[in-house]
């Protein structure tokens, strides 16, 4: 699919989108003959899961380590790059866990800001 489609499907805009491929989070599988750019639906997931990240308030550099283990146990070698060496299956496995305590940590933190907002709109109608 071309861009504006990816961007449709994802309700994420455009520059976005072209923002996501020049730090590296999302490029695009495939470009036409005139330079444009194809995604699959595998690049919709993935931006999916970037989109995911955003509310929870993950950096593009957050956002790019999980990829990059969620790539690594996506392969089945558990084997992640980065840093100029490869961690063990072991050891992405346990950067997986701590991207798990931080979403439960931060879903937890959004969750208490939602019943705060509740707790003003009652305030605000009882008036």
């Amino acid at each position: 699919m071309h861009i504006g489609e990816l961007a449709e499907r994802t309700e994420m805009s455009l520059r976005t989108i072209r923002h996501y491929d020049e730090v590296g989070l999302l490029k695009p599988t495939g470009r036409t003959e005139g330079g444009f750019r194809l995604y699959t639906h595998d690049d919709f997931v993935r931006l999916m899961v970037i989109r995911r990240m955003k509310p929870l308030g993950f950096s593009l550099d957050e956002m790019a380590e999980l990829l990059r283990v969620v790539d690594a146990l996506d392969t089945g070698d558990g084997s992640v790059a980065g840093g100029g060496s490869e961690a063990a299956p072991d050891a992405t496995r346990e950067r997986l866990a701590a991207f798990i305590e931080q979403t439960v940590e931060r879903r937890a933190r959004l969750e208490r800001q939602l019943a705060m907002a509740d707790e003003f709109l009652e305030l605000l109608r009882s008036r």
